[in-house]
Order: structure tokens, then sequence, then C-alpha cells
């Protein structure tokens, strides 16, 4: 497995891990990926994908350790980005634009104008045929992903900057800076709602009902959603707490943490001692700002994220597709100069677009 992580300083670190008795993380690469700040980060069992103020996706190939090339279809900031299983991604941006890939040949099959302002959050339900969005508009938006159109839009009183399904798929979850709602899918209503004193920066079910929530201080704070009762809450870093990932491996369920201290850190957490402090596996001074965390996990692994959402595809129709992406070739040099952006090239319809598949690939950069 590999724990990756973006910053502000438009480095992407990567460090291998190998689960047992000797957690300790490996300097593997750092690339300076972008040319601003990381803003989203995603995994599946092959890719990691990066999104960045400079309105790019970059793709790395984990398998074999190379630039896979770059998404440059939006307009704006990259603020989310989830994978659906190894066949689609979707991702959403400052221009209101929701876009879905298809992960075969990265070419856009569908782009949604999904909010008046910013996309601020996406999340895909687990059965890939729903997804949900929330943006600057005031808006939670339901979206049929069969079809690649509106299914319900919810109004809201403040903008939401997180939307999250649980596992099963039966709630999800609304963030509006420090105040969680619950929702439950049958009704489509609030069932219950928390409270933190600051403003909450990530959110992560470690099961159905058990919600971990970080904000911007230095406490992660373990949740019963259904009772909306604290069950546990334990400090973690020094600084503001940026983003959490779970996974579980072999009955051993994992929380891994990113601060803006600079640290990432694994903690081991027991379901049936949940009220106590979760035990310190390993940590990883990164010495930069961190601001987005995930981890790849290698298919051929046991291990499974949570929540896992990998089972069945999501259907797009692409007789609709509008096949609009920029291409541009990556270069790997920190001195090169990568802002000039080329012209948008329309493609036509039934032919593939080579918007990420670039000629040239480039190995990643070992650490030393």
């Amino acid at each position: 497995m590999e724990l990756v992580g973006g910053c502000y300083e438009q480095i992407l670190f990567g460090f291998a891990v190998r689960p047992g008795e000797n957690w300790m993380p490996t300097p593997d690469f750092t690339h300076h990926a972008h040319t601003a700040s990381l803003s989203a980060v995603a995994v599946n069992n092959r890719y990691v994908v990066t999104g960045s103020r400079d309105e790019t996706i970059q793709i790395y190939d984990m398998k074999k350790k190379i630039e896979h090339g770059a998404l440059l279809h939006h307009n704006g900031t990259i603020t989310c980005l989830e994978f659906y299983g190894n066949a689609h991604l979707l991702s959403g941006a400052e221009d209101g634009l929701i876009c879905i890939w298809d992960t075969k040949r990265w070419e856009c099959l569908k782009s949604i104008k999904a909010h008046k302002g910013h996309v601020t959050s996406l999340s895909i339900h687990p059965s890939g045929k729903l997804a949900l969005s929330v943006g600057t508009d005031k808006t939670l938006r339901t979206w049929n992903l069969v079809e690649g159109r509106s299914a319900f839009i919810k109004n809201l009183k403040q903008n939401a900057h997180i939307v999250k399904w649980s596992p099963s798929g039966e709630k999800y979850v609304v963030v509006i800076t420090n105040k969680v709602d619950v929702y439950k899918l049958e009704t489509a209503a609030v069932s219950g709602a928390i409270t933190t004193e600051k403003r909450i920066s990530s959110v992560r079910f470690i099961t159905d009902s058990v919600l971990a929530i970080a904000g911007d201080d230095e406490v992660i704070r373990l949740y019963d959603c259904d009772a909306q009762k604290c069950l546990c809450e334990f400090k973690a870093h020094e600084n503001r707490i940026k983003d959490i990932y779970s996974f579980e491996k072999e009955g051993l369920q994992v929380i891994v943490t990113a601060s803006s201290d600079g640290y990432i850190k694994l903690w081991s957490l027991e379901l049936n001692k949940i009220q106590d402090r979760p035990s310190l596996l390993c940590e990883v001074n990164t010495k930069a700002r961190l601001t987005c965390l995930a981890v790849w996990l290698d298919r051929t692994s046991e291990t499974k994220e949570n929540p896992d959402n990998a089972t069945t595809s999501s259907y797009v129709n692409e007789d609709e597709q509008p096949l609009i992406t920029r291409k541009k070739k990556v270069c790997w040099t920190d001195n090169s100069d990568k802002s000039a952006k080329e012209d948008r090239q329309v493609m036509p319809k039934k032919k593939k677009s080579e918007g990420a598949q670039q000629k040239k690939k480039t190995k990643l950069q070992n650490s030393k």
C-alpha cells in the first residue's frame, strides 16, 4: 500500500507501507505535481489522480510508477475527485461542472453544468446509479448517473462544503461549516444533526453508523451518527487536521490523518472498544503543509477501502458524450514553464480522446 498526500507546496508525496508488524512508512517518491497547491486526491486499484488550483487533473499509474497524463477540461480549481470502481472517475470544480470520465480511455463521457456557483463536494452512491453534489449556490443536488441528468434539487439555508454517502447507501451526511446534517435516503429528510465547535474540514464513515470528524483543531471525534452521540475523541496532531482516510486490513480498522503540521499518521481503531483512544501505528513528517490524503491499495491485497463502492459499474449514455478536452504534455522538471495553457480542442463524437494518453510517460522521481 502507498500513502499519498498533497500539499500547498505543489508536491505529491508517496510513502510505501507494509502492513503487519512493521507499519513504518518508507519514502517512495516526491513529485512536483502541479503549478499550484493540490486540492484533491483520489485512488482506485491502479491509479492515483490529483486535482489542483492550476485547473488540471494529473494521473499516475501506480502499477508502473509512471505519470500517465493530464485531464484539462475544467476552468477553475479542482475541488473534488472520486472514482467509482475501475471504470469511472467523477470530478468537480469551481467552474460549476461535474465531469464523468472513462478511466479505460481517459475521455470525458459527460460534462454536466451542476451548480450555478462552485462545486464544493460530490459523493457517489455505492450502487453507482446516483451521486450527490453540493455547491456555492446553496443547493444539494441528486444526479441520476444512469441517464446523466439531475434527479432532485434541495435548497439549503447556507452553502455546504462536504457531502458523503454511508457505506450502505441508506444515509448520507451534509456538512455546513461546523454542523453535520444526517439524512435518510428513504425520506431525503434530516434525521439528526451533529455540531462541533470548529469548522469541519473532513468526514469519513468508519462503519455505517460510526462517523469520524476532523476540523480546524487537533482533535479527531468519532460519532454515532444515528444517535448523534460522541463515542470518542482524541488529540491526533499539533495543528488543524486537513483530511481523514480509513481502510480495513484483516479485521484491523485503520484511520489515516493528515495535518497542517506536516504529519501523516496511521491509527489502529478497535470497534468493540470504540470509547478507547486509538493506538498510533506509525507517523511520517512530510515537512509540508498538507491539504489532501488517500491510500492506494494493491488490488491483489485483501485490504479493502471504506466504504467499498467498487462492486457495480455506473451507466452513462455514451451517445450523449461531449468529447471536449484540452491536451498538454506534462513536464516533470520543477523549473519548466507550465503556466501556458493550450487551446480547447473539440473532438468529434466516437473519436478517441487523447487528453490523458501522452505517448511519453515519465518515471516517478525517487526520493533520496
